[in-house]
């Protein structure tokens, strides 16, 4: 006697009105993209390959990179990788109570929701306007980039640590609350061991992002790599350019494989 297998029962079918969100979703995601298309100008790809002589000129340049100042190279990047060291590090310092104040689930609302309103400023706020800002403080120099940074990833990280508290598991802060602890040993005990790796692995992934950051800065004259790169940009010095983008290249990759190493032991 044989087994007749089990019938698979066909997989579920959403009615026209369940789908509605969807259809209306990514419908007005297609139109955004049309409506945009005239001022991103997509228009002009073609120009990519009609301006071909343009970019092969540059192109050469880009295959004869000149490391006749490669000590200078070095140096300045060093100098932009310490200026994205202490900008994340104050960054860290002001985030962390900033994430816990606006955390809904340890902070009341009247305190909760202005601390939010204010990150959401400091977020906003360009790197470049902020360098500006902090400029005509204290005049050209790494102080105003490790400044810009600091302000503008306190903001970004605020956030991220305020996340990851509203997601921790209720049952070890219950448990030091039990024992009439106070509010600020159940923060000590049952929230900052349950959020330190992830608040760690945020903190690498934005030195990471201000090491490239840091880069764009030297435009306003905040120093580092950047410096040199636009300098040489204004000069058309193409093999200097190719060079300085190597040299920013390899640095940006060894902190990313420091960065990836110090997270996998942490999560």
């Amino acid at each position: 006697m044989s087994v007749q297998p089990t019938p698979v029962p066909p997989p579920p079918s959403r009615t026209l009105l369940q789908r509605a969100p969807d259809l209306l979703l990514w419908g007005g995601v297609f139109v955004l993209l049309a409506i945009a298309f005239g001022p991103a100008e997509i228009r002009k790809i073609p120009l990519l390959f009609s301006n071909s002589a343009n970019m092969q000129e540059m192109g050469r340049g880009f295959t004869q990179p000149d490391f006749t100042d490669w000590r200078l190279y070095v140096a300045q990047m060093w100098l932009t990788v310490q200026i994205a060291i202490w900008g994340t590090s104050l960054a860290v310092l002001m985030a962390i109570p900033l994430g816990l104040l606006a955390s809904r689930n340890i902070t009341p609302a009247f305190i909760q929701v202005p601390v939010r309103r204010f990150l959401d400023i400091v977020r906003s706020a360009p790197d470049l306007v902020l360098g500006m800002i902090f400029l005509v403080a204290v005049g050209p120099g790494p102080l105003a980039g490790v400044m810009a940074l600091a302000i503008n990833t306190s903001g970004v990280l605020a956030k991220l640590f305020s996340e990851a508290v509203e997601s921790i598991d209720k049952g070890p802060v219950e448990g030091v609350r039990a024992t009439g602890a106070a509010k600020l040993h159940e923060i000590n005990w049952g929230v900052i061991p349950q959020v330190a790796p992830l608040w760690t692995s945020y903190a690498l992934y934005r030195f990471e992002s201000n090491s490239r950051s840091a880069t764009v800065l030297g435009l306003i004259g905040a120093g580092g790599i950047g410096q040199v790169l636009f300098d040489s940009l204004n000069a058309f010095a193409y093999s200097r350019t190719a060079a300085i983008v190597l040299v920013i290249i390899v640095a940006v990759s060894l902190i990313d494989m420091l960065s990836q190493a110090i997270r996998s032991r942490l999560l």
